[in-house]
Formats: C-alpha cells, sequence, structure tokens
C-alpha cells in the first residue's frame, strides 16, 4: 500500500479552448513538475490523444489513465475513465456516432489538434468537441460500465455545465458513487447541502492550460504489490466504485 498523488481531469491541445502546449508529453512531464503519480486524459467528447499521452506516461513513469470529459444532452459534464486503453477507445469511438457535428472556428477554439507518439501533430479534429452529444444523463453510467469506466459528475461547485448548475440539484437517478469538485474548501458545504455523506469526492483540476495541473496534493492510498501501472490502475479503479 501506497500514497499517490492524482490528477484525474485534464485536456489535451485535442480540446477546444485547451492550449496548443498541452501536448501529451507537455502534461506528463507538468505531472512529474508537480508530484503526480496518476494522471487522467480526459478531452471533451473523444479519447484520441489518449494512445500519445500513455507513451508519454510509460516513457516518464507516470501511471496513465484514459479517460473523456462527456457532455451530455443536457450539457452536463460527466467524467468518464477507463481502466484499458483499448475500452477507452471503444467508448471514443461510440461516442463519436452520437456526437452533433458542427464545423469547429478554429479562429475562437482553437485546432484541436491530433497528435501522435513522438509529440509530433497527426491530425486535426474538423468537428468541434464540446457541444452536447445524444448521449442523455441517465444513459452515462451504463453506457461507461459497457466499457469497463466509472464516471462522475464533473466540477459540480461550477455553475457552467455542472451537474448542480443545469438542474439545480443531484437529481436520485442517476445514481454516482463518486462527485468531481474543483474547489475543495466547498466541499464541507456541498456535502451538507446536497446530502452527499458517504460519497468520495474527487478534487480534480480540469486543466487546459500545462500550469493548471495539480501540484501533489490529492491522493488515494493504494495497494500496489507487485508493483505495475496496470495494479495501481486496477486498485485506482477498485477505489472509485467503491
Amino acid at each position: 500500500m501506497n500514497r499517490y498523488y492524482y490528477d484525474l481531469h485534464t485536456h489535451s491541445c485535442l480540446s477546444p479552448c485547451a492550449d496548443n502546449d498541452n501536448t501529451p508529453y507537455n502534461l506528463v512531464g507538468m505531472a512529474v513538475l508537480s508530484g503526480i503519480n496518476i494522471l487522467a486524459l480526459t478531452d471533451h467528447n473523444t479519447c484520441k490523444n489518449c494512445p500519445a499521452f500513455f507513451a508519454a506516461a510509460k516513457q516518464y513513469g507516470i501511471v496513465a489513465v484514459a479517460g473523456m470529459e462527456l457532455t451530455t444532452a443536457e450539457e452536463i459534464h460527466v467524467v468518464c475513465l477507463f481502466e484499458e486503453l483499448e475500452r477507452a477507445m471503444q467508448f471514443s469511438e461510440e461516442i463519436d456516432s452520437r456526437r452533433i457535428k458542427i464545423k469547429n472556428r478554429t479562429d475562437i477554439f482553437g485546432e484541436q489538434l491530433i497528435m501522435g507518439e513522438n509529440d509530433e501533430i497527426v491530425g486535426h479534429e474538423e468537428y468541434l468537441l464540446s457541444n452536447a452529444t445524444t448521449v442523455s444523463l441517465d444513459e452515462v453510467p451504463k453506457l461507461v460500465e459497457k466499457y469497463g469506466g466509472v464516471c462522475f459528475p464533473a466540477h459540480i461547485d461550477r455553475v457552467a455545465n455542472s451537474l448542480i448548475g443545469v438542474l439545480g440539484d443531484i437529481p436520485k437517478t442517476p445514481e454516482f458513487n463518486c462527485f468531481e469538485v474543483y474547489d475543495a474548501e466547498k466541499i464541507p458545504e456541498i456535502v451538507e447541502k446536497y446530502a452527499l455523506q458517504g460519497k468520495k469526492i474527487i478534487i480534480d483540476s480540469d486543466a487546459h492550460y500545462l500550469d493548471n495541473v495539480r501540484d501533489k496534493e490529492n491522493y488515494f492510498d493504494l495497494d500496489d504489490e507487485p508493483y505495475s501501472s496496470n495494479k495501481v490502475r486496477a486498485s485506482l479503479f477498485k477505489e472509485l466504485r467503491g
């Protein structure tokens, strides 16, 4: 059992409004400088930069988690994480078929860069990634579970695109085991107001710029014997599932 500092919500240069400097290798490098051990890449409505991200993480000794920040039909953001890269890419393909495809305005939202395993640009996403999909909030948990993943509502302490900001409350269904906040100081108030006692509260950066990546502060104590990144990932997902 060892302590692992985490940031489970970051964006690469593929996400609209994320900085082009947020390449997979730069994100991993920033995690190393910040003392982060487990880093998730969660671009808007896609996992296309996760293979490059995994290559970078392997080189720098970071435990990588493949993920996505899904925008539901209600325009609620949900962080979806996957234990296996291959399953994340399959989920990404399904979400791609459920996207409402509107041409990206690069002058407004950025270039949406797809990166290769050597941190080179290999393509551009033509359609805007941040708009709503046709996946309803009620669908998300079972859809993510289908691909061996876990999910939780993103930044519920914010107004824009949060579960509370959109619905005004936390509904009884679908049921989530975890909830994400951006500002740790708001946790006691939110837990009390929305009866989240017993739920796991995740604190992430939602980094769109390199200097947004969290410093080593939030952690899980995880079983990692005998050590491997797969073992750490499995222990993390066991913790998230409760």
